[in-house]
């Protein structure tokens, strides 16, 4: 007697538990406030990153973008800043620490500065500490002159 080779019938899939049903999770919506470093920045906290760096108070008012008297102001009351110029204290407070590693002393960084050095896109300036992308460059910069790339 020959064997029936022929496939059987398939039969349709059963399923035999219930699925747990999966919740996804809620989003996250941040509300766009200051962090809150930059939100209670006082004259305090400035005047302890400004002690370590060899800049007058004109060249801090022209970083910041406010006027000598508005610095005397905050000075005087111990006032708290301006959330963009609190970022922009402490993005100079990491430039100078990255200068004082690169250089070994905030001096040599300034001297460095202050001289116009060459960079692949231009030459910096004391003034490419007043934006943004400046002081990316000058961060940089910094890192290529840590790694032994000097153009």
């Amino acid at each position: 007697m020959k064997k029936n080779n022929l496939p059987k019938k398939a039969k349709g899939y059963v399923q035999k538990d219930k699925l747990n049903k999966v919740n996804e999770p809620a989003p996250v919506y941040r509300s766009i406030k200051a962090l809150p470093a930059v939100k209670d920045f006082t004259y305090n906290e400035f005047k302890k990153i400004a002690d370590k760096a060899p800049f007058t108070q004109v060249e801090w008012a022209a970083i910041l973008h406010v006027s000598e008297r508005t610095l005397q102001r905050y000075a005087k009351d111990n006032s708290t800043f301006a959330p963009i110029n609190a970022e922009r204290a402490l993005q100079i407070a990491k430039v100078l620490k990255e200068g004082e590693f690169t250089f070994g002393k905030i001096e040599n960084f300034y001297t460095w500065i202050k001289r116009g050095p060459y960079m692949l896109e231009g030459n910096l300036s004391f003034d490419s500490l007043t934006s943004y992308e400046g002081i990316q460059k000058v961060l940089t910069q910094l890192g290529r002159i840590q790694h032994g790339i000097l153009a």
